[in-house]
């Protein structure tokens, strides 16, 4: 059954639709208020439906997943090569209309406990964000008179207690008392950043997804259930190399003539994830006491980095495999390519 292609632009009050009447053949490209949004589909027949996958998208894709149509999320980037007008809501919507008929690569759709353990990483991020330039402007402050504390967290610890016995000899009260609220506020943002990480230790326990890629080396509790919330469905991709290609761990490419060049990692995707997961791979090469054979050949060859960011890939297709064959983990495994 051929679907009828629809493109929406979502915004906070007003959505913009676009699509040929299959009647009439007249091009509709209307308006349509929030509280009217469902109503319109509901007693239509099933659509193929385009978004970008922006905001509120994967929560409008599930609502119209259950009244029977089909929905493509496309990125924002793949959508605005067919945008050949002034940006403005009907241009946008016709963009996306002629981009979910294109043969693209569309963004898997989250479920409700994903985006919910996705919002737990990014506030645990702002978190941490937050405790960082409170402490660095709480060693400014104190370096204005005179006290230089260690770089690491325990020194700054070890060494506040003294300082502020020091400093209130000879400043106002008024100071000190401020300064003495600012640390104990960065002890109350540790308190609540380990308040997120025990939860998401408990969604650990309860998702086989998590436990299964958990045992890889270099996944930890937050790399582990940021790929399966990120990741959505794994089968989305054809391969671990896409899935690594999606979160920017391959080399860009640049070429003419039959002529192609590989240059470093192209960086795109999911910042955070790929950001955890070089973590992750750094934390092997130099921590593990055997880190393998693979890796001691790669750090022969190559520089650190690059040996870094190699594994980081190794790891994101390890994630993939594991989630798309629902497979366990197993050490010295080595792929077969069928014949």
């Amino acid at each position: 059954m051929k679907l009828t292609p629809v493109g929406i632009d979502l915004a906070k009050n007003v959505f913009q639709l676009h699509y040929v009447d299959e009647e009439t053949g007249e091009v509709i490209n209307k308006a349509i208020r929030r509280a009217d949004f469902l109503a319109h589909f509901a007693n239509r027949s099933p659509c193929l439906i385009g978004m970008e996958a922006g905001s509120g998208a994967h929560h409008w894709a599930r609502q119209l997943t259950r009244m029977g149509h089909q929905i493509k999320l496309m990125q924002g980037r793949f959508v605005k090569a067919f945008n050949i007008r002034n940006k403005n809501d009907a241009a946008d919507a016709q963009a996306i209309w002629l981009a979910v008929q294109q043969p693209c690569k569309s963004i898997a759709m989250k479920t409700e406990m994903q985006q919910a353990m996705l919002s737990l990483h990014r506030m645990r991020e702002q978190l941490v964000k937050f405790r960082t330039m409170q402490i660095n402007g709480l060693r400014g402050l104190l370096a204005e008179y005179g006290e230089v504390m260690g770089t690491t967290r325990a020194g700054l610890s070890k060494a506040m207690p003294a300082i502020l016995a020091r400093l209130s000899e000879i400043l106002p009260a008024v100071l000190i008392d401020s300064l003495r609220e600012q640390w104990e506020g960065i002890g109350q943002l540790d308190e609540r950043i380990g308040t997120i990480e025990r939860r998401m230790r408990e969604w650990k326990k309860d998702d086989a997804a998590v436990k299964a890629i958990s045992e890889i080396p270099g996944i930890g509790l937050l790399s582990a259930t940021a790929a399966v919330a990120t990741i959505g469905d794994a089968k989305a991709f054809r391969s671990g190399r896409e899935f690594a290609a999606w979160i920017g761990l391959v080399p860009r490419q640049t070429g003419s003539g039959g002529n192609t060049r590989l240059h470093g990692i192209s960086k795109r995707g999911d910042t955070y994830l790929r950001t955890l997961l070089i973590h992750g791979a750094r934390s092997v090469i130099t921590n593990a006491k055997t880190p393998g054979p693979w890796i001691e050949e790669m750090k022969k060859r190559k520089s650190l980095n690059v040996a870094v960011v190699a594994l980081a890939n190794k790891i994101a297709r390890m994630i993939w495999a594991i989630l798309a064959h629902g497979r366990r983990y197993q050490k010295g495994y080595v792929s077969i390519k069928p014949a």
